[in-house]
């Protein structure tokens, strides 16, 4: 199904508007090779940040979160944020739904160790 800048898969509705409609743009060139819908979308998003994304490329402006320890269990925070946005007892319970919130909210997703170090960074160009 061919995507226009009123209809457009709901993973793109965050991104700013020169990089959504360079997404759907070559979401649907994609479709049209008969790639999965899914690839077609995550393919075309990261196409479109590195093409027209803030600093051509660069992550510069997208909000990043991290996923990490606190006393009671795990919590995702956004970067100089005061509260937890999500929290779970272990680091795999969070981090499905983390990860779900920060594809939403097209952001950055730092993982840490239970030491508080970094152990992986997602979702970057």
């Amino acid at each position: 199904m061919p995507w226009s800048k009123n209809d457009y898969p709901d993973s793109m509705k965050n991104l700013p508007d020169e990089v959504r409609d360079k997404a759907i743009e070559i979401a649907n060139a994609l479709l049209e090779e008969n790639k999965d819908e899914g690839r077609a979308i995550a393919i075309a998003i990261d196409r479109a940040r590195s093409a027209v994304g803030k600093g051509h490329g660069n992550d510069e402006g997208r909000p990043v979160y991290h996923l990490q320890p606190k006393e009671d269990g795990w919590q995702l925070i956004k970067e100089n944020g005061q509260r937890s946005i999500l929290t779970d007892e272990t680091k795999t319970d969070l981090s499905v739904r983390a990860k779900e919130y920060v594809k939403e909210h097209d952001g950055i997703l730092v993982v840490h160790k239970e030491d508080g170090s970094e152990d992986q960074r997602l979702y970057e160009n």
